[in-house]
């Protein structure tokens, strides 16, 4: 298992980005969550196996939202057990 905090840097927020990427997430087996920032960035965690892990992280790259990142900081995180499903955060 994987598990990386991915934040993202550009116009990234007010562009449905969020939306997108629980969209893209439906076509991988990962759990995870994606918020707004207050500092204008977007936070992702994503957690699955390192394949569909990236193969997410590189969807996201090669999807609409490109446009929009400006950087990509991953980092990796603990394992956690009982996230499930791929949710918005407020």
């Amino acid at each position: 298992m994987k598990a990386v905090i991915v934040h993202y840097l550009g116009r990234v927020q007010g562009v449905g980005f969020c939306f997108t990427v629980k969209s893209l997430a439906r076509g991988f087996d990962i759990v995870g969550t994606v918020t707004n920032l207050p500092d204008a960035r977007v936070e992702q965690v994503v957690q699955g196996e390192a394949e569909e892990v990236d193969a997410f992280l590189q969807a996201i790259r090669e999807s609409v939202l490109a446009g929009h990142i400006q950087e990509e900081v991953i980092n990796p995180r603990d394992v956690e057990s009982g996230l499930r499903g791929f949710q918005i955060l407020d």
